[in-house]
């Protein structure tokens, strides 16, 4: 069942590479959260309450439905047109995606690890580098934030690569950091809104003190 739900996400990053509405990253963005909560149930092998309810927290609170409500709150108050506007064609992008998918299952056939999940290791790895291409491949600063939410749920599971045991600490980290984040560039569209209605990187670049 655990592979099944890591397929699943996979999946996602092949549909999030190809999509055109931000409404659409932020749906993908709340099924991840609710697949990283069916894995991570599923992936311990033992579990408390206290750990269980961390999980929720971090999960399906914070990443399915705080900041995917938060990112739409700050889409809506700026007035930023729903396209993702890419760089690179979506059928280009499609295929570097699988080639990314393709590229870390030949990486992690090389690797002889008996306490490494080569499942969790895939899946983790294909999050990670598709989270930098949304980065460097979309003109909207709000799809810098997704790609980089993207990341993050690649850390997530990786976490879970080397073992069914997963320290409350660092994902409390991992979280504070993400919330940090979220709200950091939240204040910056704010602040900007009145300026720039539809921000990207090439304004940016003409922004000056």
């Amino acid at each position: 069942m655990t592979d099944i739900l890591l397929i699943t996400f996979a999946m996602t990053l092949l549909y999030i590479g190809i999509a055109n509405r931000l409404t659409t990253y932020i749906r993908i963005l709340v099924f991840q959260g609710f697949l990283l909560f069916g894995v991570t149930f599923l992936a311990l092998s033992q579990i408390n309450v206290a750990n269980l309810v961390f999980i929720l927290l971090e999960t399906i609170i914070f990443k399915a439905l705080a900041v995917p409500i938060f990112l739409n709150y700050v889409i809506k108050k700026n007035g930023i047109t729903r396209v993702a506007e890419p760089f690179i064609p979506n059928f280009i992008t499609l295929i570097i995606i699988t080639l990314i998918l393709v590229i870390t299952i030949i990486l992690s056939n090389s690797i002889h690890d008996t306490n490494l999940d080569k499942t969790f290791f895939i899946v983790a790895l294909s999050t990670l580098f598709t989270g930098l291409y949304i980065i460097s491949t979309r003109r909207k600063i709000i799809t810098h934030v997704m790609g980089y939410l993207v990341i993050e749920n690649g850390v997530f599971i990786l976490s879970l690569a080397v073992g069914n045991e997963m320290p409350m600490l660092v994902n409390l980290g991992i979280m504070l950091d993400i919330f940090a984040s979220v709200f950091i560039l939240g204040v910056f569209f704010n602040k900007i809104g009145d300026v720039l209605k539809d921000p990207d990187v090439n304004q940016l670049r003409n922004l000056k003190d």
